[in-house]
């Protein structure tokens, strides 16, 4: 699969693809999506298939302008119309009841459906040049890391789907939060690239709740977002032994003591979230390209962004002992 670089003409390309039923990988600020035309089903079901994703995992749907909304929700409530004009364009996913329109295929028979707008040029102009919504979950096979570069999607996927899009890599580089907004107080279904403490700062306090058995959301599953290499997180305070061979390791920060460059990624100089979770899933793509015997993580300091990040990085981690190469 060639990759194609973001022109009006590969956009157009893209646009045409979509709405004859095919799929395209296109970047978003959080990670590249693998999406299709939402209201075609037989379409949807391609999603499913090159992912391996199990039918009861719903997926999220992008949109190009808040009017979309209503081509897909029954209604918008006080609290959802509150978040979509604080935060769209951007990495926060509401859900909220679907109306008839919307295939079962999308929401796996839920009565709800996630929805957001991408606050990416190239997201939203190949959205613009579709003209309607795209049902796009993230462009990985199933439960392994999400792509957060045009080559990620190509390594995993490249021979399996229509077109993909480069659009460089993606500033925020973790998925987008998931808030569901039909009761009184909002409740958190996936922790992600909007902080818990915005959200509060703007809708009050929320509830952090994840699915017993069947997901609300994606993301939701016991381990998601993992490499076939097993992590094992280190515990607060604890140093990472830099003797133990075999082992790599995925370091907060830059650190002033003699560390094996050649096996750490370091993911930010000076311990910034943003930088952060903006280099995550590309740090754990080269490690996991080492092929080692595992990968020790240092653990995030939960606040902000870190609540996200250490999200993902303890789904990984508890991918342990089912990996296959």
């Amino acid at each position: 699969m060639a990759i194609y670089d973001y022109t009006d003409s590969n956009i157009k390309r893209a646009s045409e693809i979509l709405n004859a039923g095919g799929v395209v990988s296109f970047p978003t600020e959080t990670v590249y999506g693998l999406g299709a035309d939402v209201f075609n089903a037989k379409a949807v079901a391609k999603i499913f298939e090159v992912k391996e994703r199990p039918f009861f995992d719903p997926l999220i749907v992008h949109l190009y302008e808040k009017i979309q909304v209503e081509d897909l929700a029954k209604s918008i409530t006080p609290m959802a119309d509150i978040l979509i004009n604080h935060f769209w364009p951007g990495p926060l996913t509401i859900v909220t009841k679907k109306n008839s329109k919307v295939p079962d295929l999308v929401t796996s028979g839920l009565d709800t459906v996630a929805l957001r707008i991408p606050n990416h040029p190239v997201a939203l102009q190949l959205l613009k040049e579709t003209k309607t919504p795209i049902a796009a979950p993230s462009a990985n096979p199933f439960g392994y890391l999400s792509p957060t570069t045009a080559k990620h999607v190509d390594d995993q996927l490249g021979g399996k789907i229509d077109m993909i899009i480069d659009g460089g890599s993606c500033d925020v580089g973790v998925e987008s939060t998931i808030i569901n907004v039909d009761g009184e107080k909002g409740i958190i279904l996936r922790l992600g690239g909007t902080s818990v403490e915005d959200i509060e700062s703007v809708i009050g306090t929320v509830d952090i709740g994840y699915a017993a058995g069947k997901p609300e959301a994606p993301g939701q599953l016991p381990f998601h977002y993992s490499p076939l290499t097993p992590v094992e997180i280190l515990n607060t305070g604890e140093k990472p032994d830099f003797t133990e061979e075999g082992v790599v390791f995925l370091l907060e920060k830059e650190i002033d003591v003699a560390f094996p460059e050649e096996r750490c990624e370091i993911l930010s100089k000076d311990g910034d979230k943003r930088e952060i979770a903006a280099n995550l899933f590309s740090a754990l793509h080269r490690l996991d390209k080492r092929k080692a015997k595992k990968i020790v993580a240092e653990p995030i300091e939960l606040n902000g962004l870190g609540k996200a990040i250490m999200d993902r990085l303890k789904k990984a981690s508890k991918r342990r002992g089912v990996h296959e190469r």
